[in-house]
This record gives structure tokens, sequence and C-alpha cells, in this order.
């Protein structure tokens, strides 16, 4: 079993494994002071970051509100939370640009308030929120669903509110689960190219600069900002990761 299981992981070691000892580690180095490098990187990450932030606020009520609520209709509002893993990033995109272009209402009326839905960090924030809901979404329904009600009702019947069952009770109970899924989402909306590249070509995200860099120059220009954007990456998996582990330790303890 784990040897037949050990091929997955092997198949995605290797091709990463390979891009990091074929790169020209001379220019990888090099692109730290590239500011257009650095620009894309840091832009990826907070145009992902605010996405998430804002997928879990919105987001957080409604997985609550689909784990503790059986309804009509409810195995269709699932699938449609689903629909942007199935369908193509280039149709979301294009979906996406059509319900806030510009010559829409919804796109002129944020154009007039100086929100601009096109070829700007809006943009961006937008194209990954849509790419990125399913992610927190399922991640969160499912932690709330391990959250027992008899729990909650409890605490009710001893005169808690609801907003402080919710908050002291069934989000801290479910935060292992949500924390997975603000991961999840956050990863999803910073490599996230084929929405972003038709909401907004410019200002460039990583994944977008990757690939105008393979178009320009080729597969050699290109790895030093795929390795970057890795490293990113596995850098903030890792601190997620940690402060996780730091929780549990910390929950283990009280305990």
């Amino acid at each position: 079993m784990l040897l037949m299981g050990s091929f997955l992981i092997i198949y995605i070691v290797w091709p990463l494994a390979g891009l990091f000892l074929r790169a020209d580690w001379s220019l990888v180095l090099s692109s730290y002071k590239d500011s257009e490098i650095v620009g894309a990187l840091w832009r990826s990450v907070w145009t992902a970051s605010a996405a998430t932030g804002i997928i879990a606020l919105f987001g957080t009520p409604l997985a609550y509100f689909l784990a503790r609520r059986n309804f009509r209709g409810k195995a269709f509002l699932e699938a449609i939370i689903d629909v942007p893993i199935m369908i193509p990033h280039t149709v979301a995109g294009i979906a996406v640009l059509m319900a806030f272009s510009p010559k829409t209402a919804l796109g002129s009326s944020l154009i007039k308030i100086g929100l601009s839905p096109v070829n700007s960090h809006f943009g961006i924030i937008l194209a990954c929120m849509f790419v990125s809901i399913p992610f927190y979404v399922d991640a969160a329904r499912d932690a709330f669903y391990g959250v027992s009600p008899r729990t909650e009702k409890a605490a009710r019947t001893l005169g808690a509110s609801f907003s402080q069952v919710f908050f002291r009770i069934s989000l801290p109970l479910a935060r292992k689960g949500i924390i997975s899924g603000l991961i999840m989402s956050w990863a999803r909306g910073v490599s996230e190219f084929g929405a972003v590249v038709i909401m907004a070509y410019h200002p460039m995200v990583a994944p977008t600069l990757i690939y105008d860099r393979f178009a320009t120059f080729g597969l050699k220009y290109s790895t030093p900002v795929a390795v970057q954007l890795i490293i990113v990456c596995l850098g903030m998996f890792i601190l997620f990761r940690l402060i996780s582990a730091g929780k549990r330790r910390e929950d283990i303890n009280n305990d």
C-alpha cells in the first residue's frame, strides 16, 4: 500500500526537483533584485490574501448554514459553490469579466466609485475570489459538520446567545478545518493564471509574468520566476502549518 501511494509523492517531487536542479541559479539569485519579479510576487501574495479574507468573511456564515440546515435545493446550492472547480479557469475569467465589464451596470457603477474591475488590482482580487471560493467554503462546512450540535444546544440552554456559542464554541472547535480552508483558498488564488490573465493581464502577478517571460524569452528566463513563486508558496505553507501545529499543542496542554 505504501509503495503504491509513494508513486504520487514521487510524481510531485520529481518535476519540482528537476525544476530546482536545472534552473540557472545565477539568474535565480539575480532575480531577487529584479523589481518586476519582486513586484509580481508581492502582488500575487497580497491580492490572494485579500481575496481569501473576503471569502472568509462571507463564506464562514455560509459554511455554518450549510452544515446546520437541511433544506430543499441544498445539493443544488452546494453544486453551484463547486462550479468554479469544474470549469476551465479561462472560462471563469470570461464569466467574471462579463459580469464586471465597464459596459455593464455593475462595472460602470464600480468605476464611478474608483474601483476599476479590469486591468487593476481589484480585477485580480475578483478573479482570485471566483476560483477560490469552493476551497474555503467546502473545508469550513466540513469542519462545522464535525462540531456536535448537542454541544451548541447545551450552551444555549445555559443562557449563551447564538453569537456567543458561535464565536466561543463552534468557531474554535472548527478552527483546524477553517485554517486548512484558508490555506487552500489562498494557494488557489496565489497560483491562479487563467482567470487573472483574462481580467487583468496588467499589473502582472507572478503566474502571468512566468507566462509572459516564457512566451517572450523562453524557458531559461521564466524558470527563475517559477522557482521564486514555489519558494514563496512553500514558505507560506510552512508558516501556516507551524501556526496551526502551535495552536494544537496549546489546546493539548490546556486539556
